[in-house]
């Protein structure tokens, strides 16, 4: 089992910065990829940012040069970066990890990050 930990997210203004991690730890060989989703209440969970183990990344057109994701394979962590934050990239943050028992590989899901910017 590999449980998720988001933090980092909470209320801040347009134009503004904040910066969300994602640990995981359990049973984990490798982390093959590492993904950020984000979700507004009553729409579709949307991809934000992903990246491989091997460091390879993509971002949805809407973050591209505004977020930055990173992973930290020592420490089994993922950030992403969000600056010059928008309104609408207010939403429930989510980070899931594609990880590598040693035997197969499974996807799990963290509880989520509320982000909020005002206008």
């Amino acid at each position: 089992q590999v449980q998720l930990v988001e933090s980092g997210g909470g209320l801040v203004q347009a134009g503004g910065s904040l910066r969300l991690s994602c640990a995981a730890s359990g049973t984990i060989s490798s982390i093959l990829a590492m993904t950020w989703y984000r979700q507004v209440p009553g729409q579709q969970r949307e991809l934000v940012a992903r990246i491989t183990g091997g460091g390879n990344t993509n971002y949805a057109d809407s973050v591209k040069s505004r977020f930055t994701i990173s992973m930290d394979k020592a420490k089994n962590t993922a950030y992403l970066q969000m600056n010059n934050l928008k309104p609408e990239d207010s939403a429930v943050y989510y980070c899931c990890a594609d990880v590598f028992d040693g035997i197969k590989n499974w996807y799990y899901w963290g509880k989520g990050a509320p982000v909020t910017v005002s206008s």
